[in-house]
Parts: C-alpha cells; sequence; structure tokens
C-alpha cells in the first residue's frame, strides 16, 4: 500500500517530529508509516487525516 503521508506533511510544513507528537507515537512510527514498513491502525490513520484536513483515500492507495 502506497500512502502520501510525507507529501501532506510537507503541505503543511510539519515535520517527523511534529506529526508524531501531535498522533501521540513516536518519530520512527511515522518513518516506518512513511517507508510503507508499517501499517497503521485504522485510529491513527483517522487521526493522520483529520490532521491534514483530508480523506483518508488520499493519504492511503493501492
Amino acid at each position: 500500500m502506497r500512502n502520501m503521508i510525507k507529501v501532506f506533511r510537507a503541505m503543511n510544513d510539519l515535520t517527523q517530529d511534529d506529526l508524531a507528537e501531535q498522533l501521540g507515537v513516536s518519530r520512527q512510527t511515522i518513518i516506518n508509516i512513511e517507508r510503507g514498513n508499517t501499517e497503521p491502525s485504522i485510529k491513527l490513520v483517522l487521526r493522520m487525516a483529520r490532521i491534514f484536513n483530508c480523506k483518508v483515500e488520499e493519504l492511503f492507495m493501492e
């Protein structure tokens, strides 16, 4: 599954640390999600979509 988290972070001027802090996870978790090494929980995906003010489908694609 491909994701656009890095793109949305850049558009919102957020670092990996910033996003991790807002989500209550570690920076390493964000790195692993962006690289596709880890699939985030539904709860985390919904929180990311809320932070970026976008649809889940815009963040993650098959």
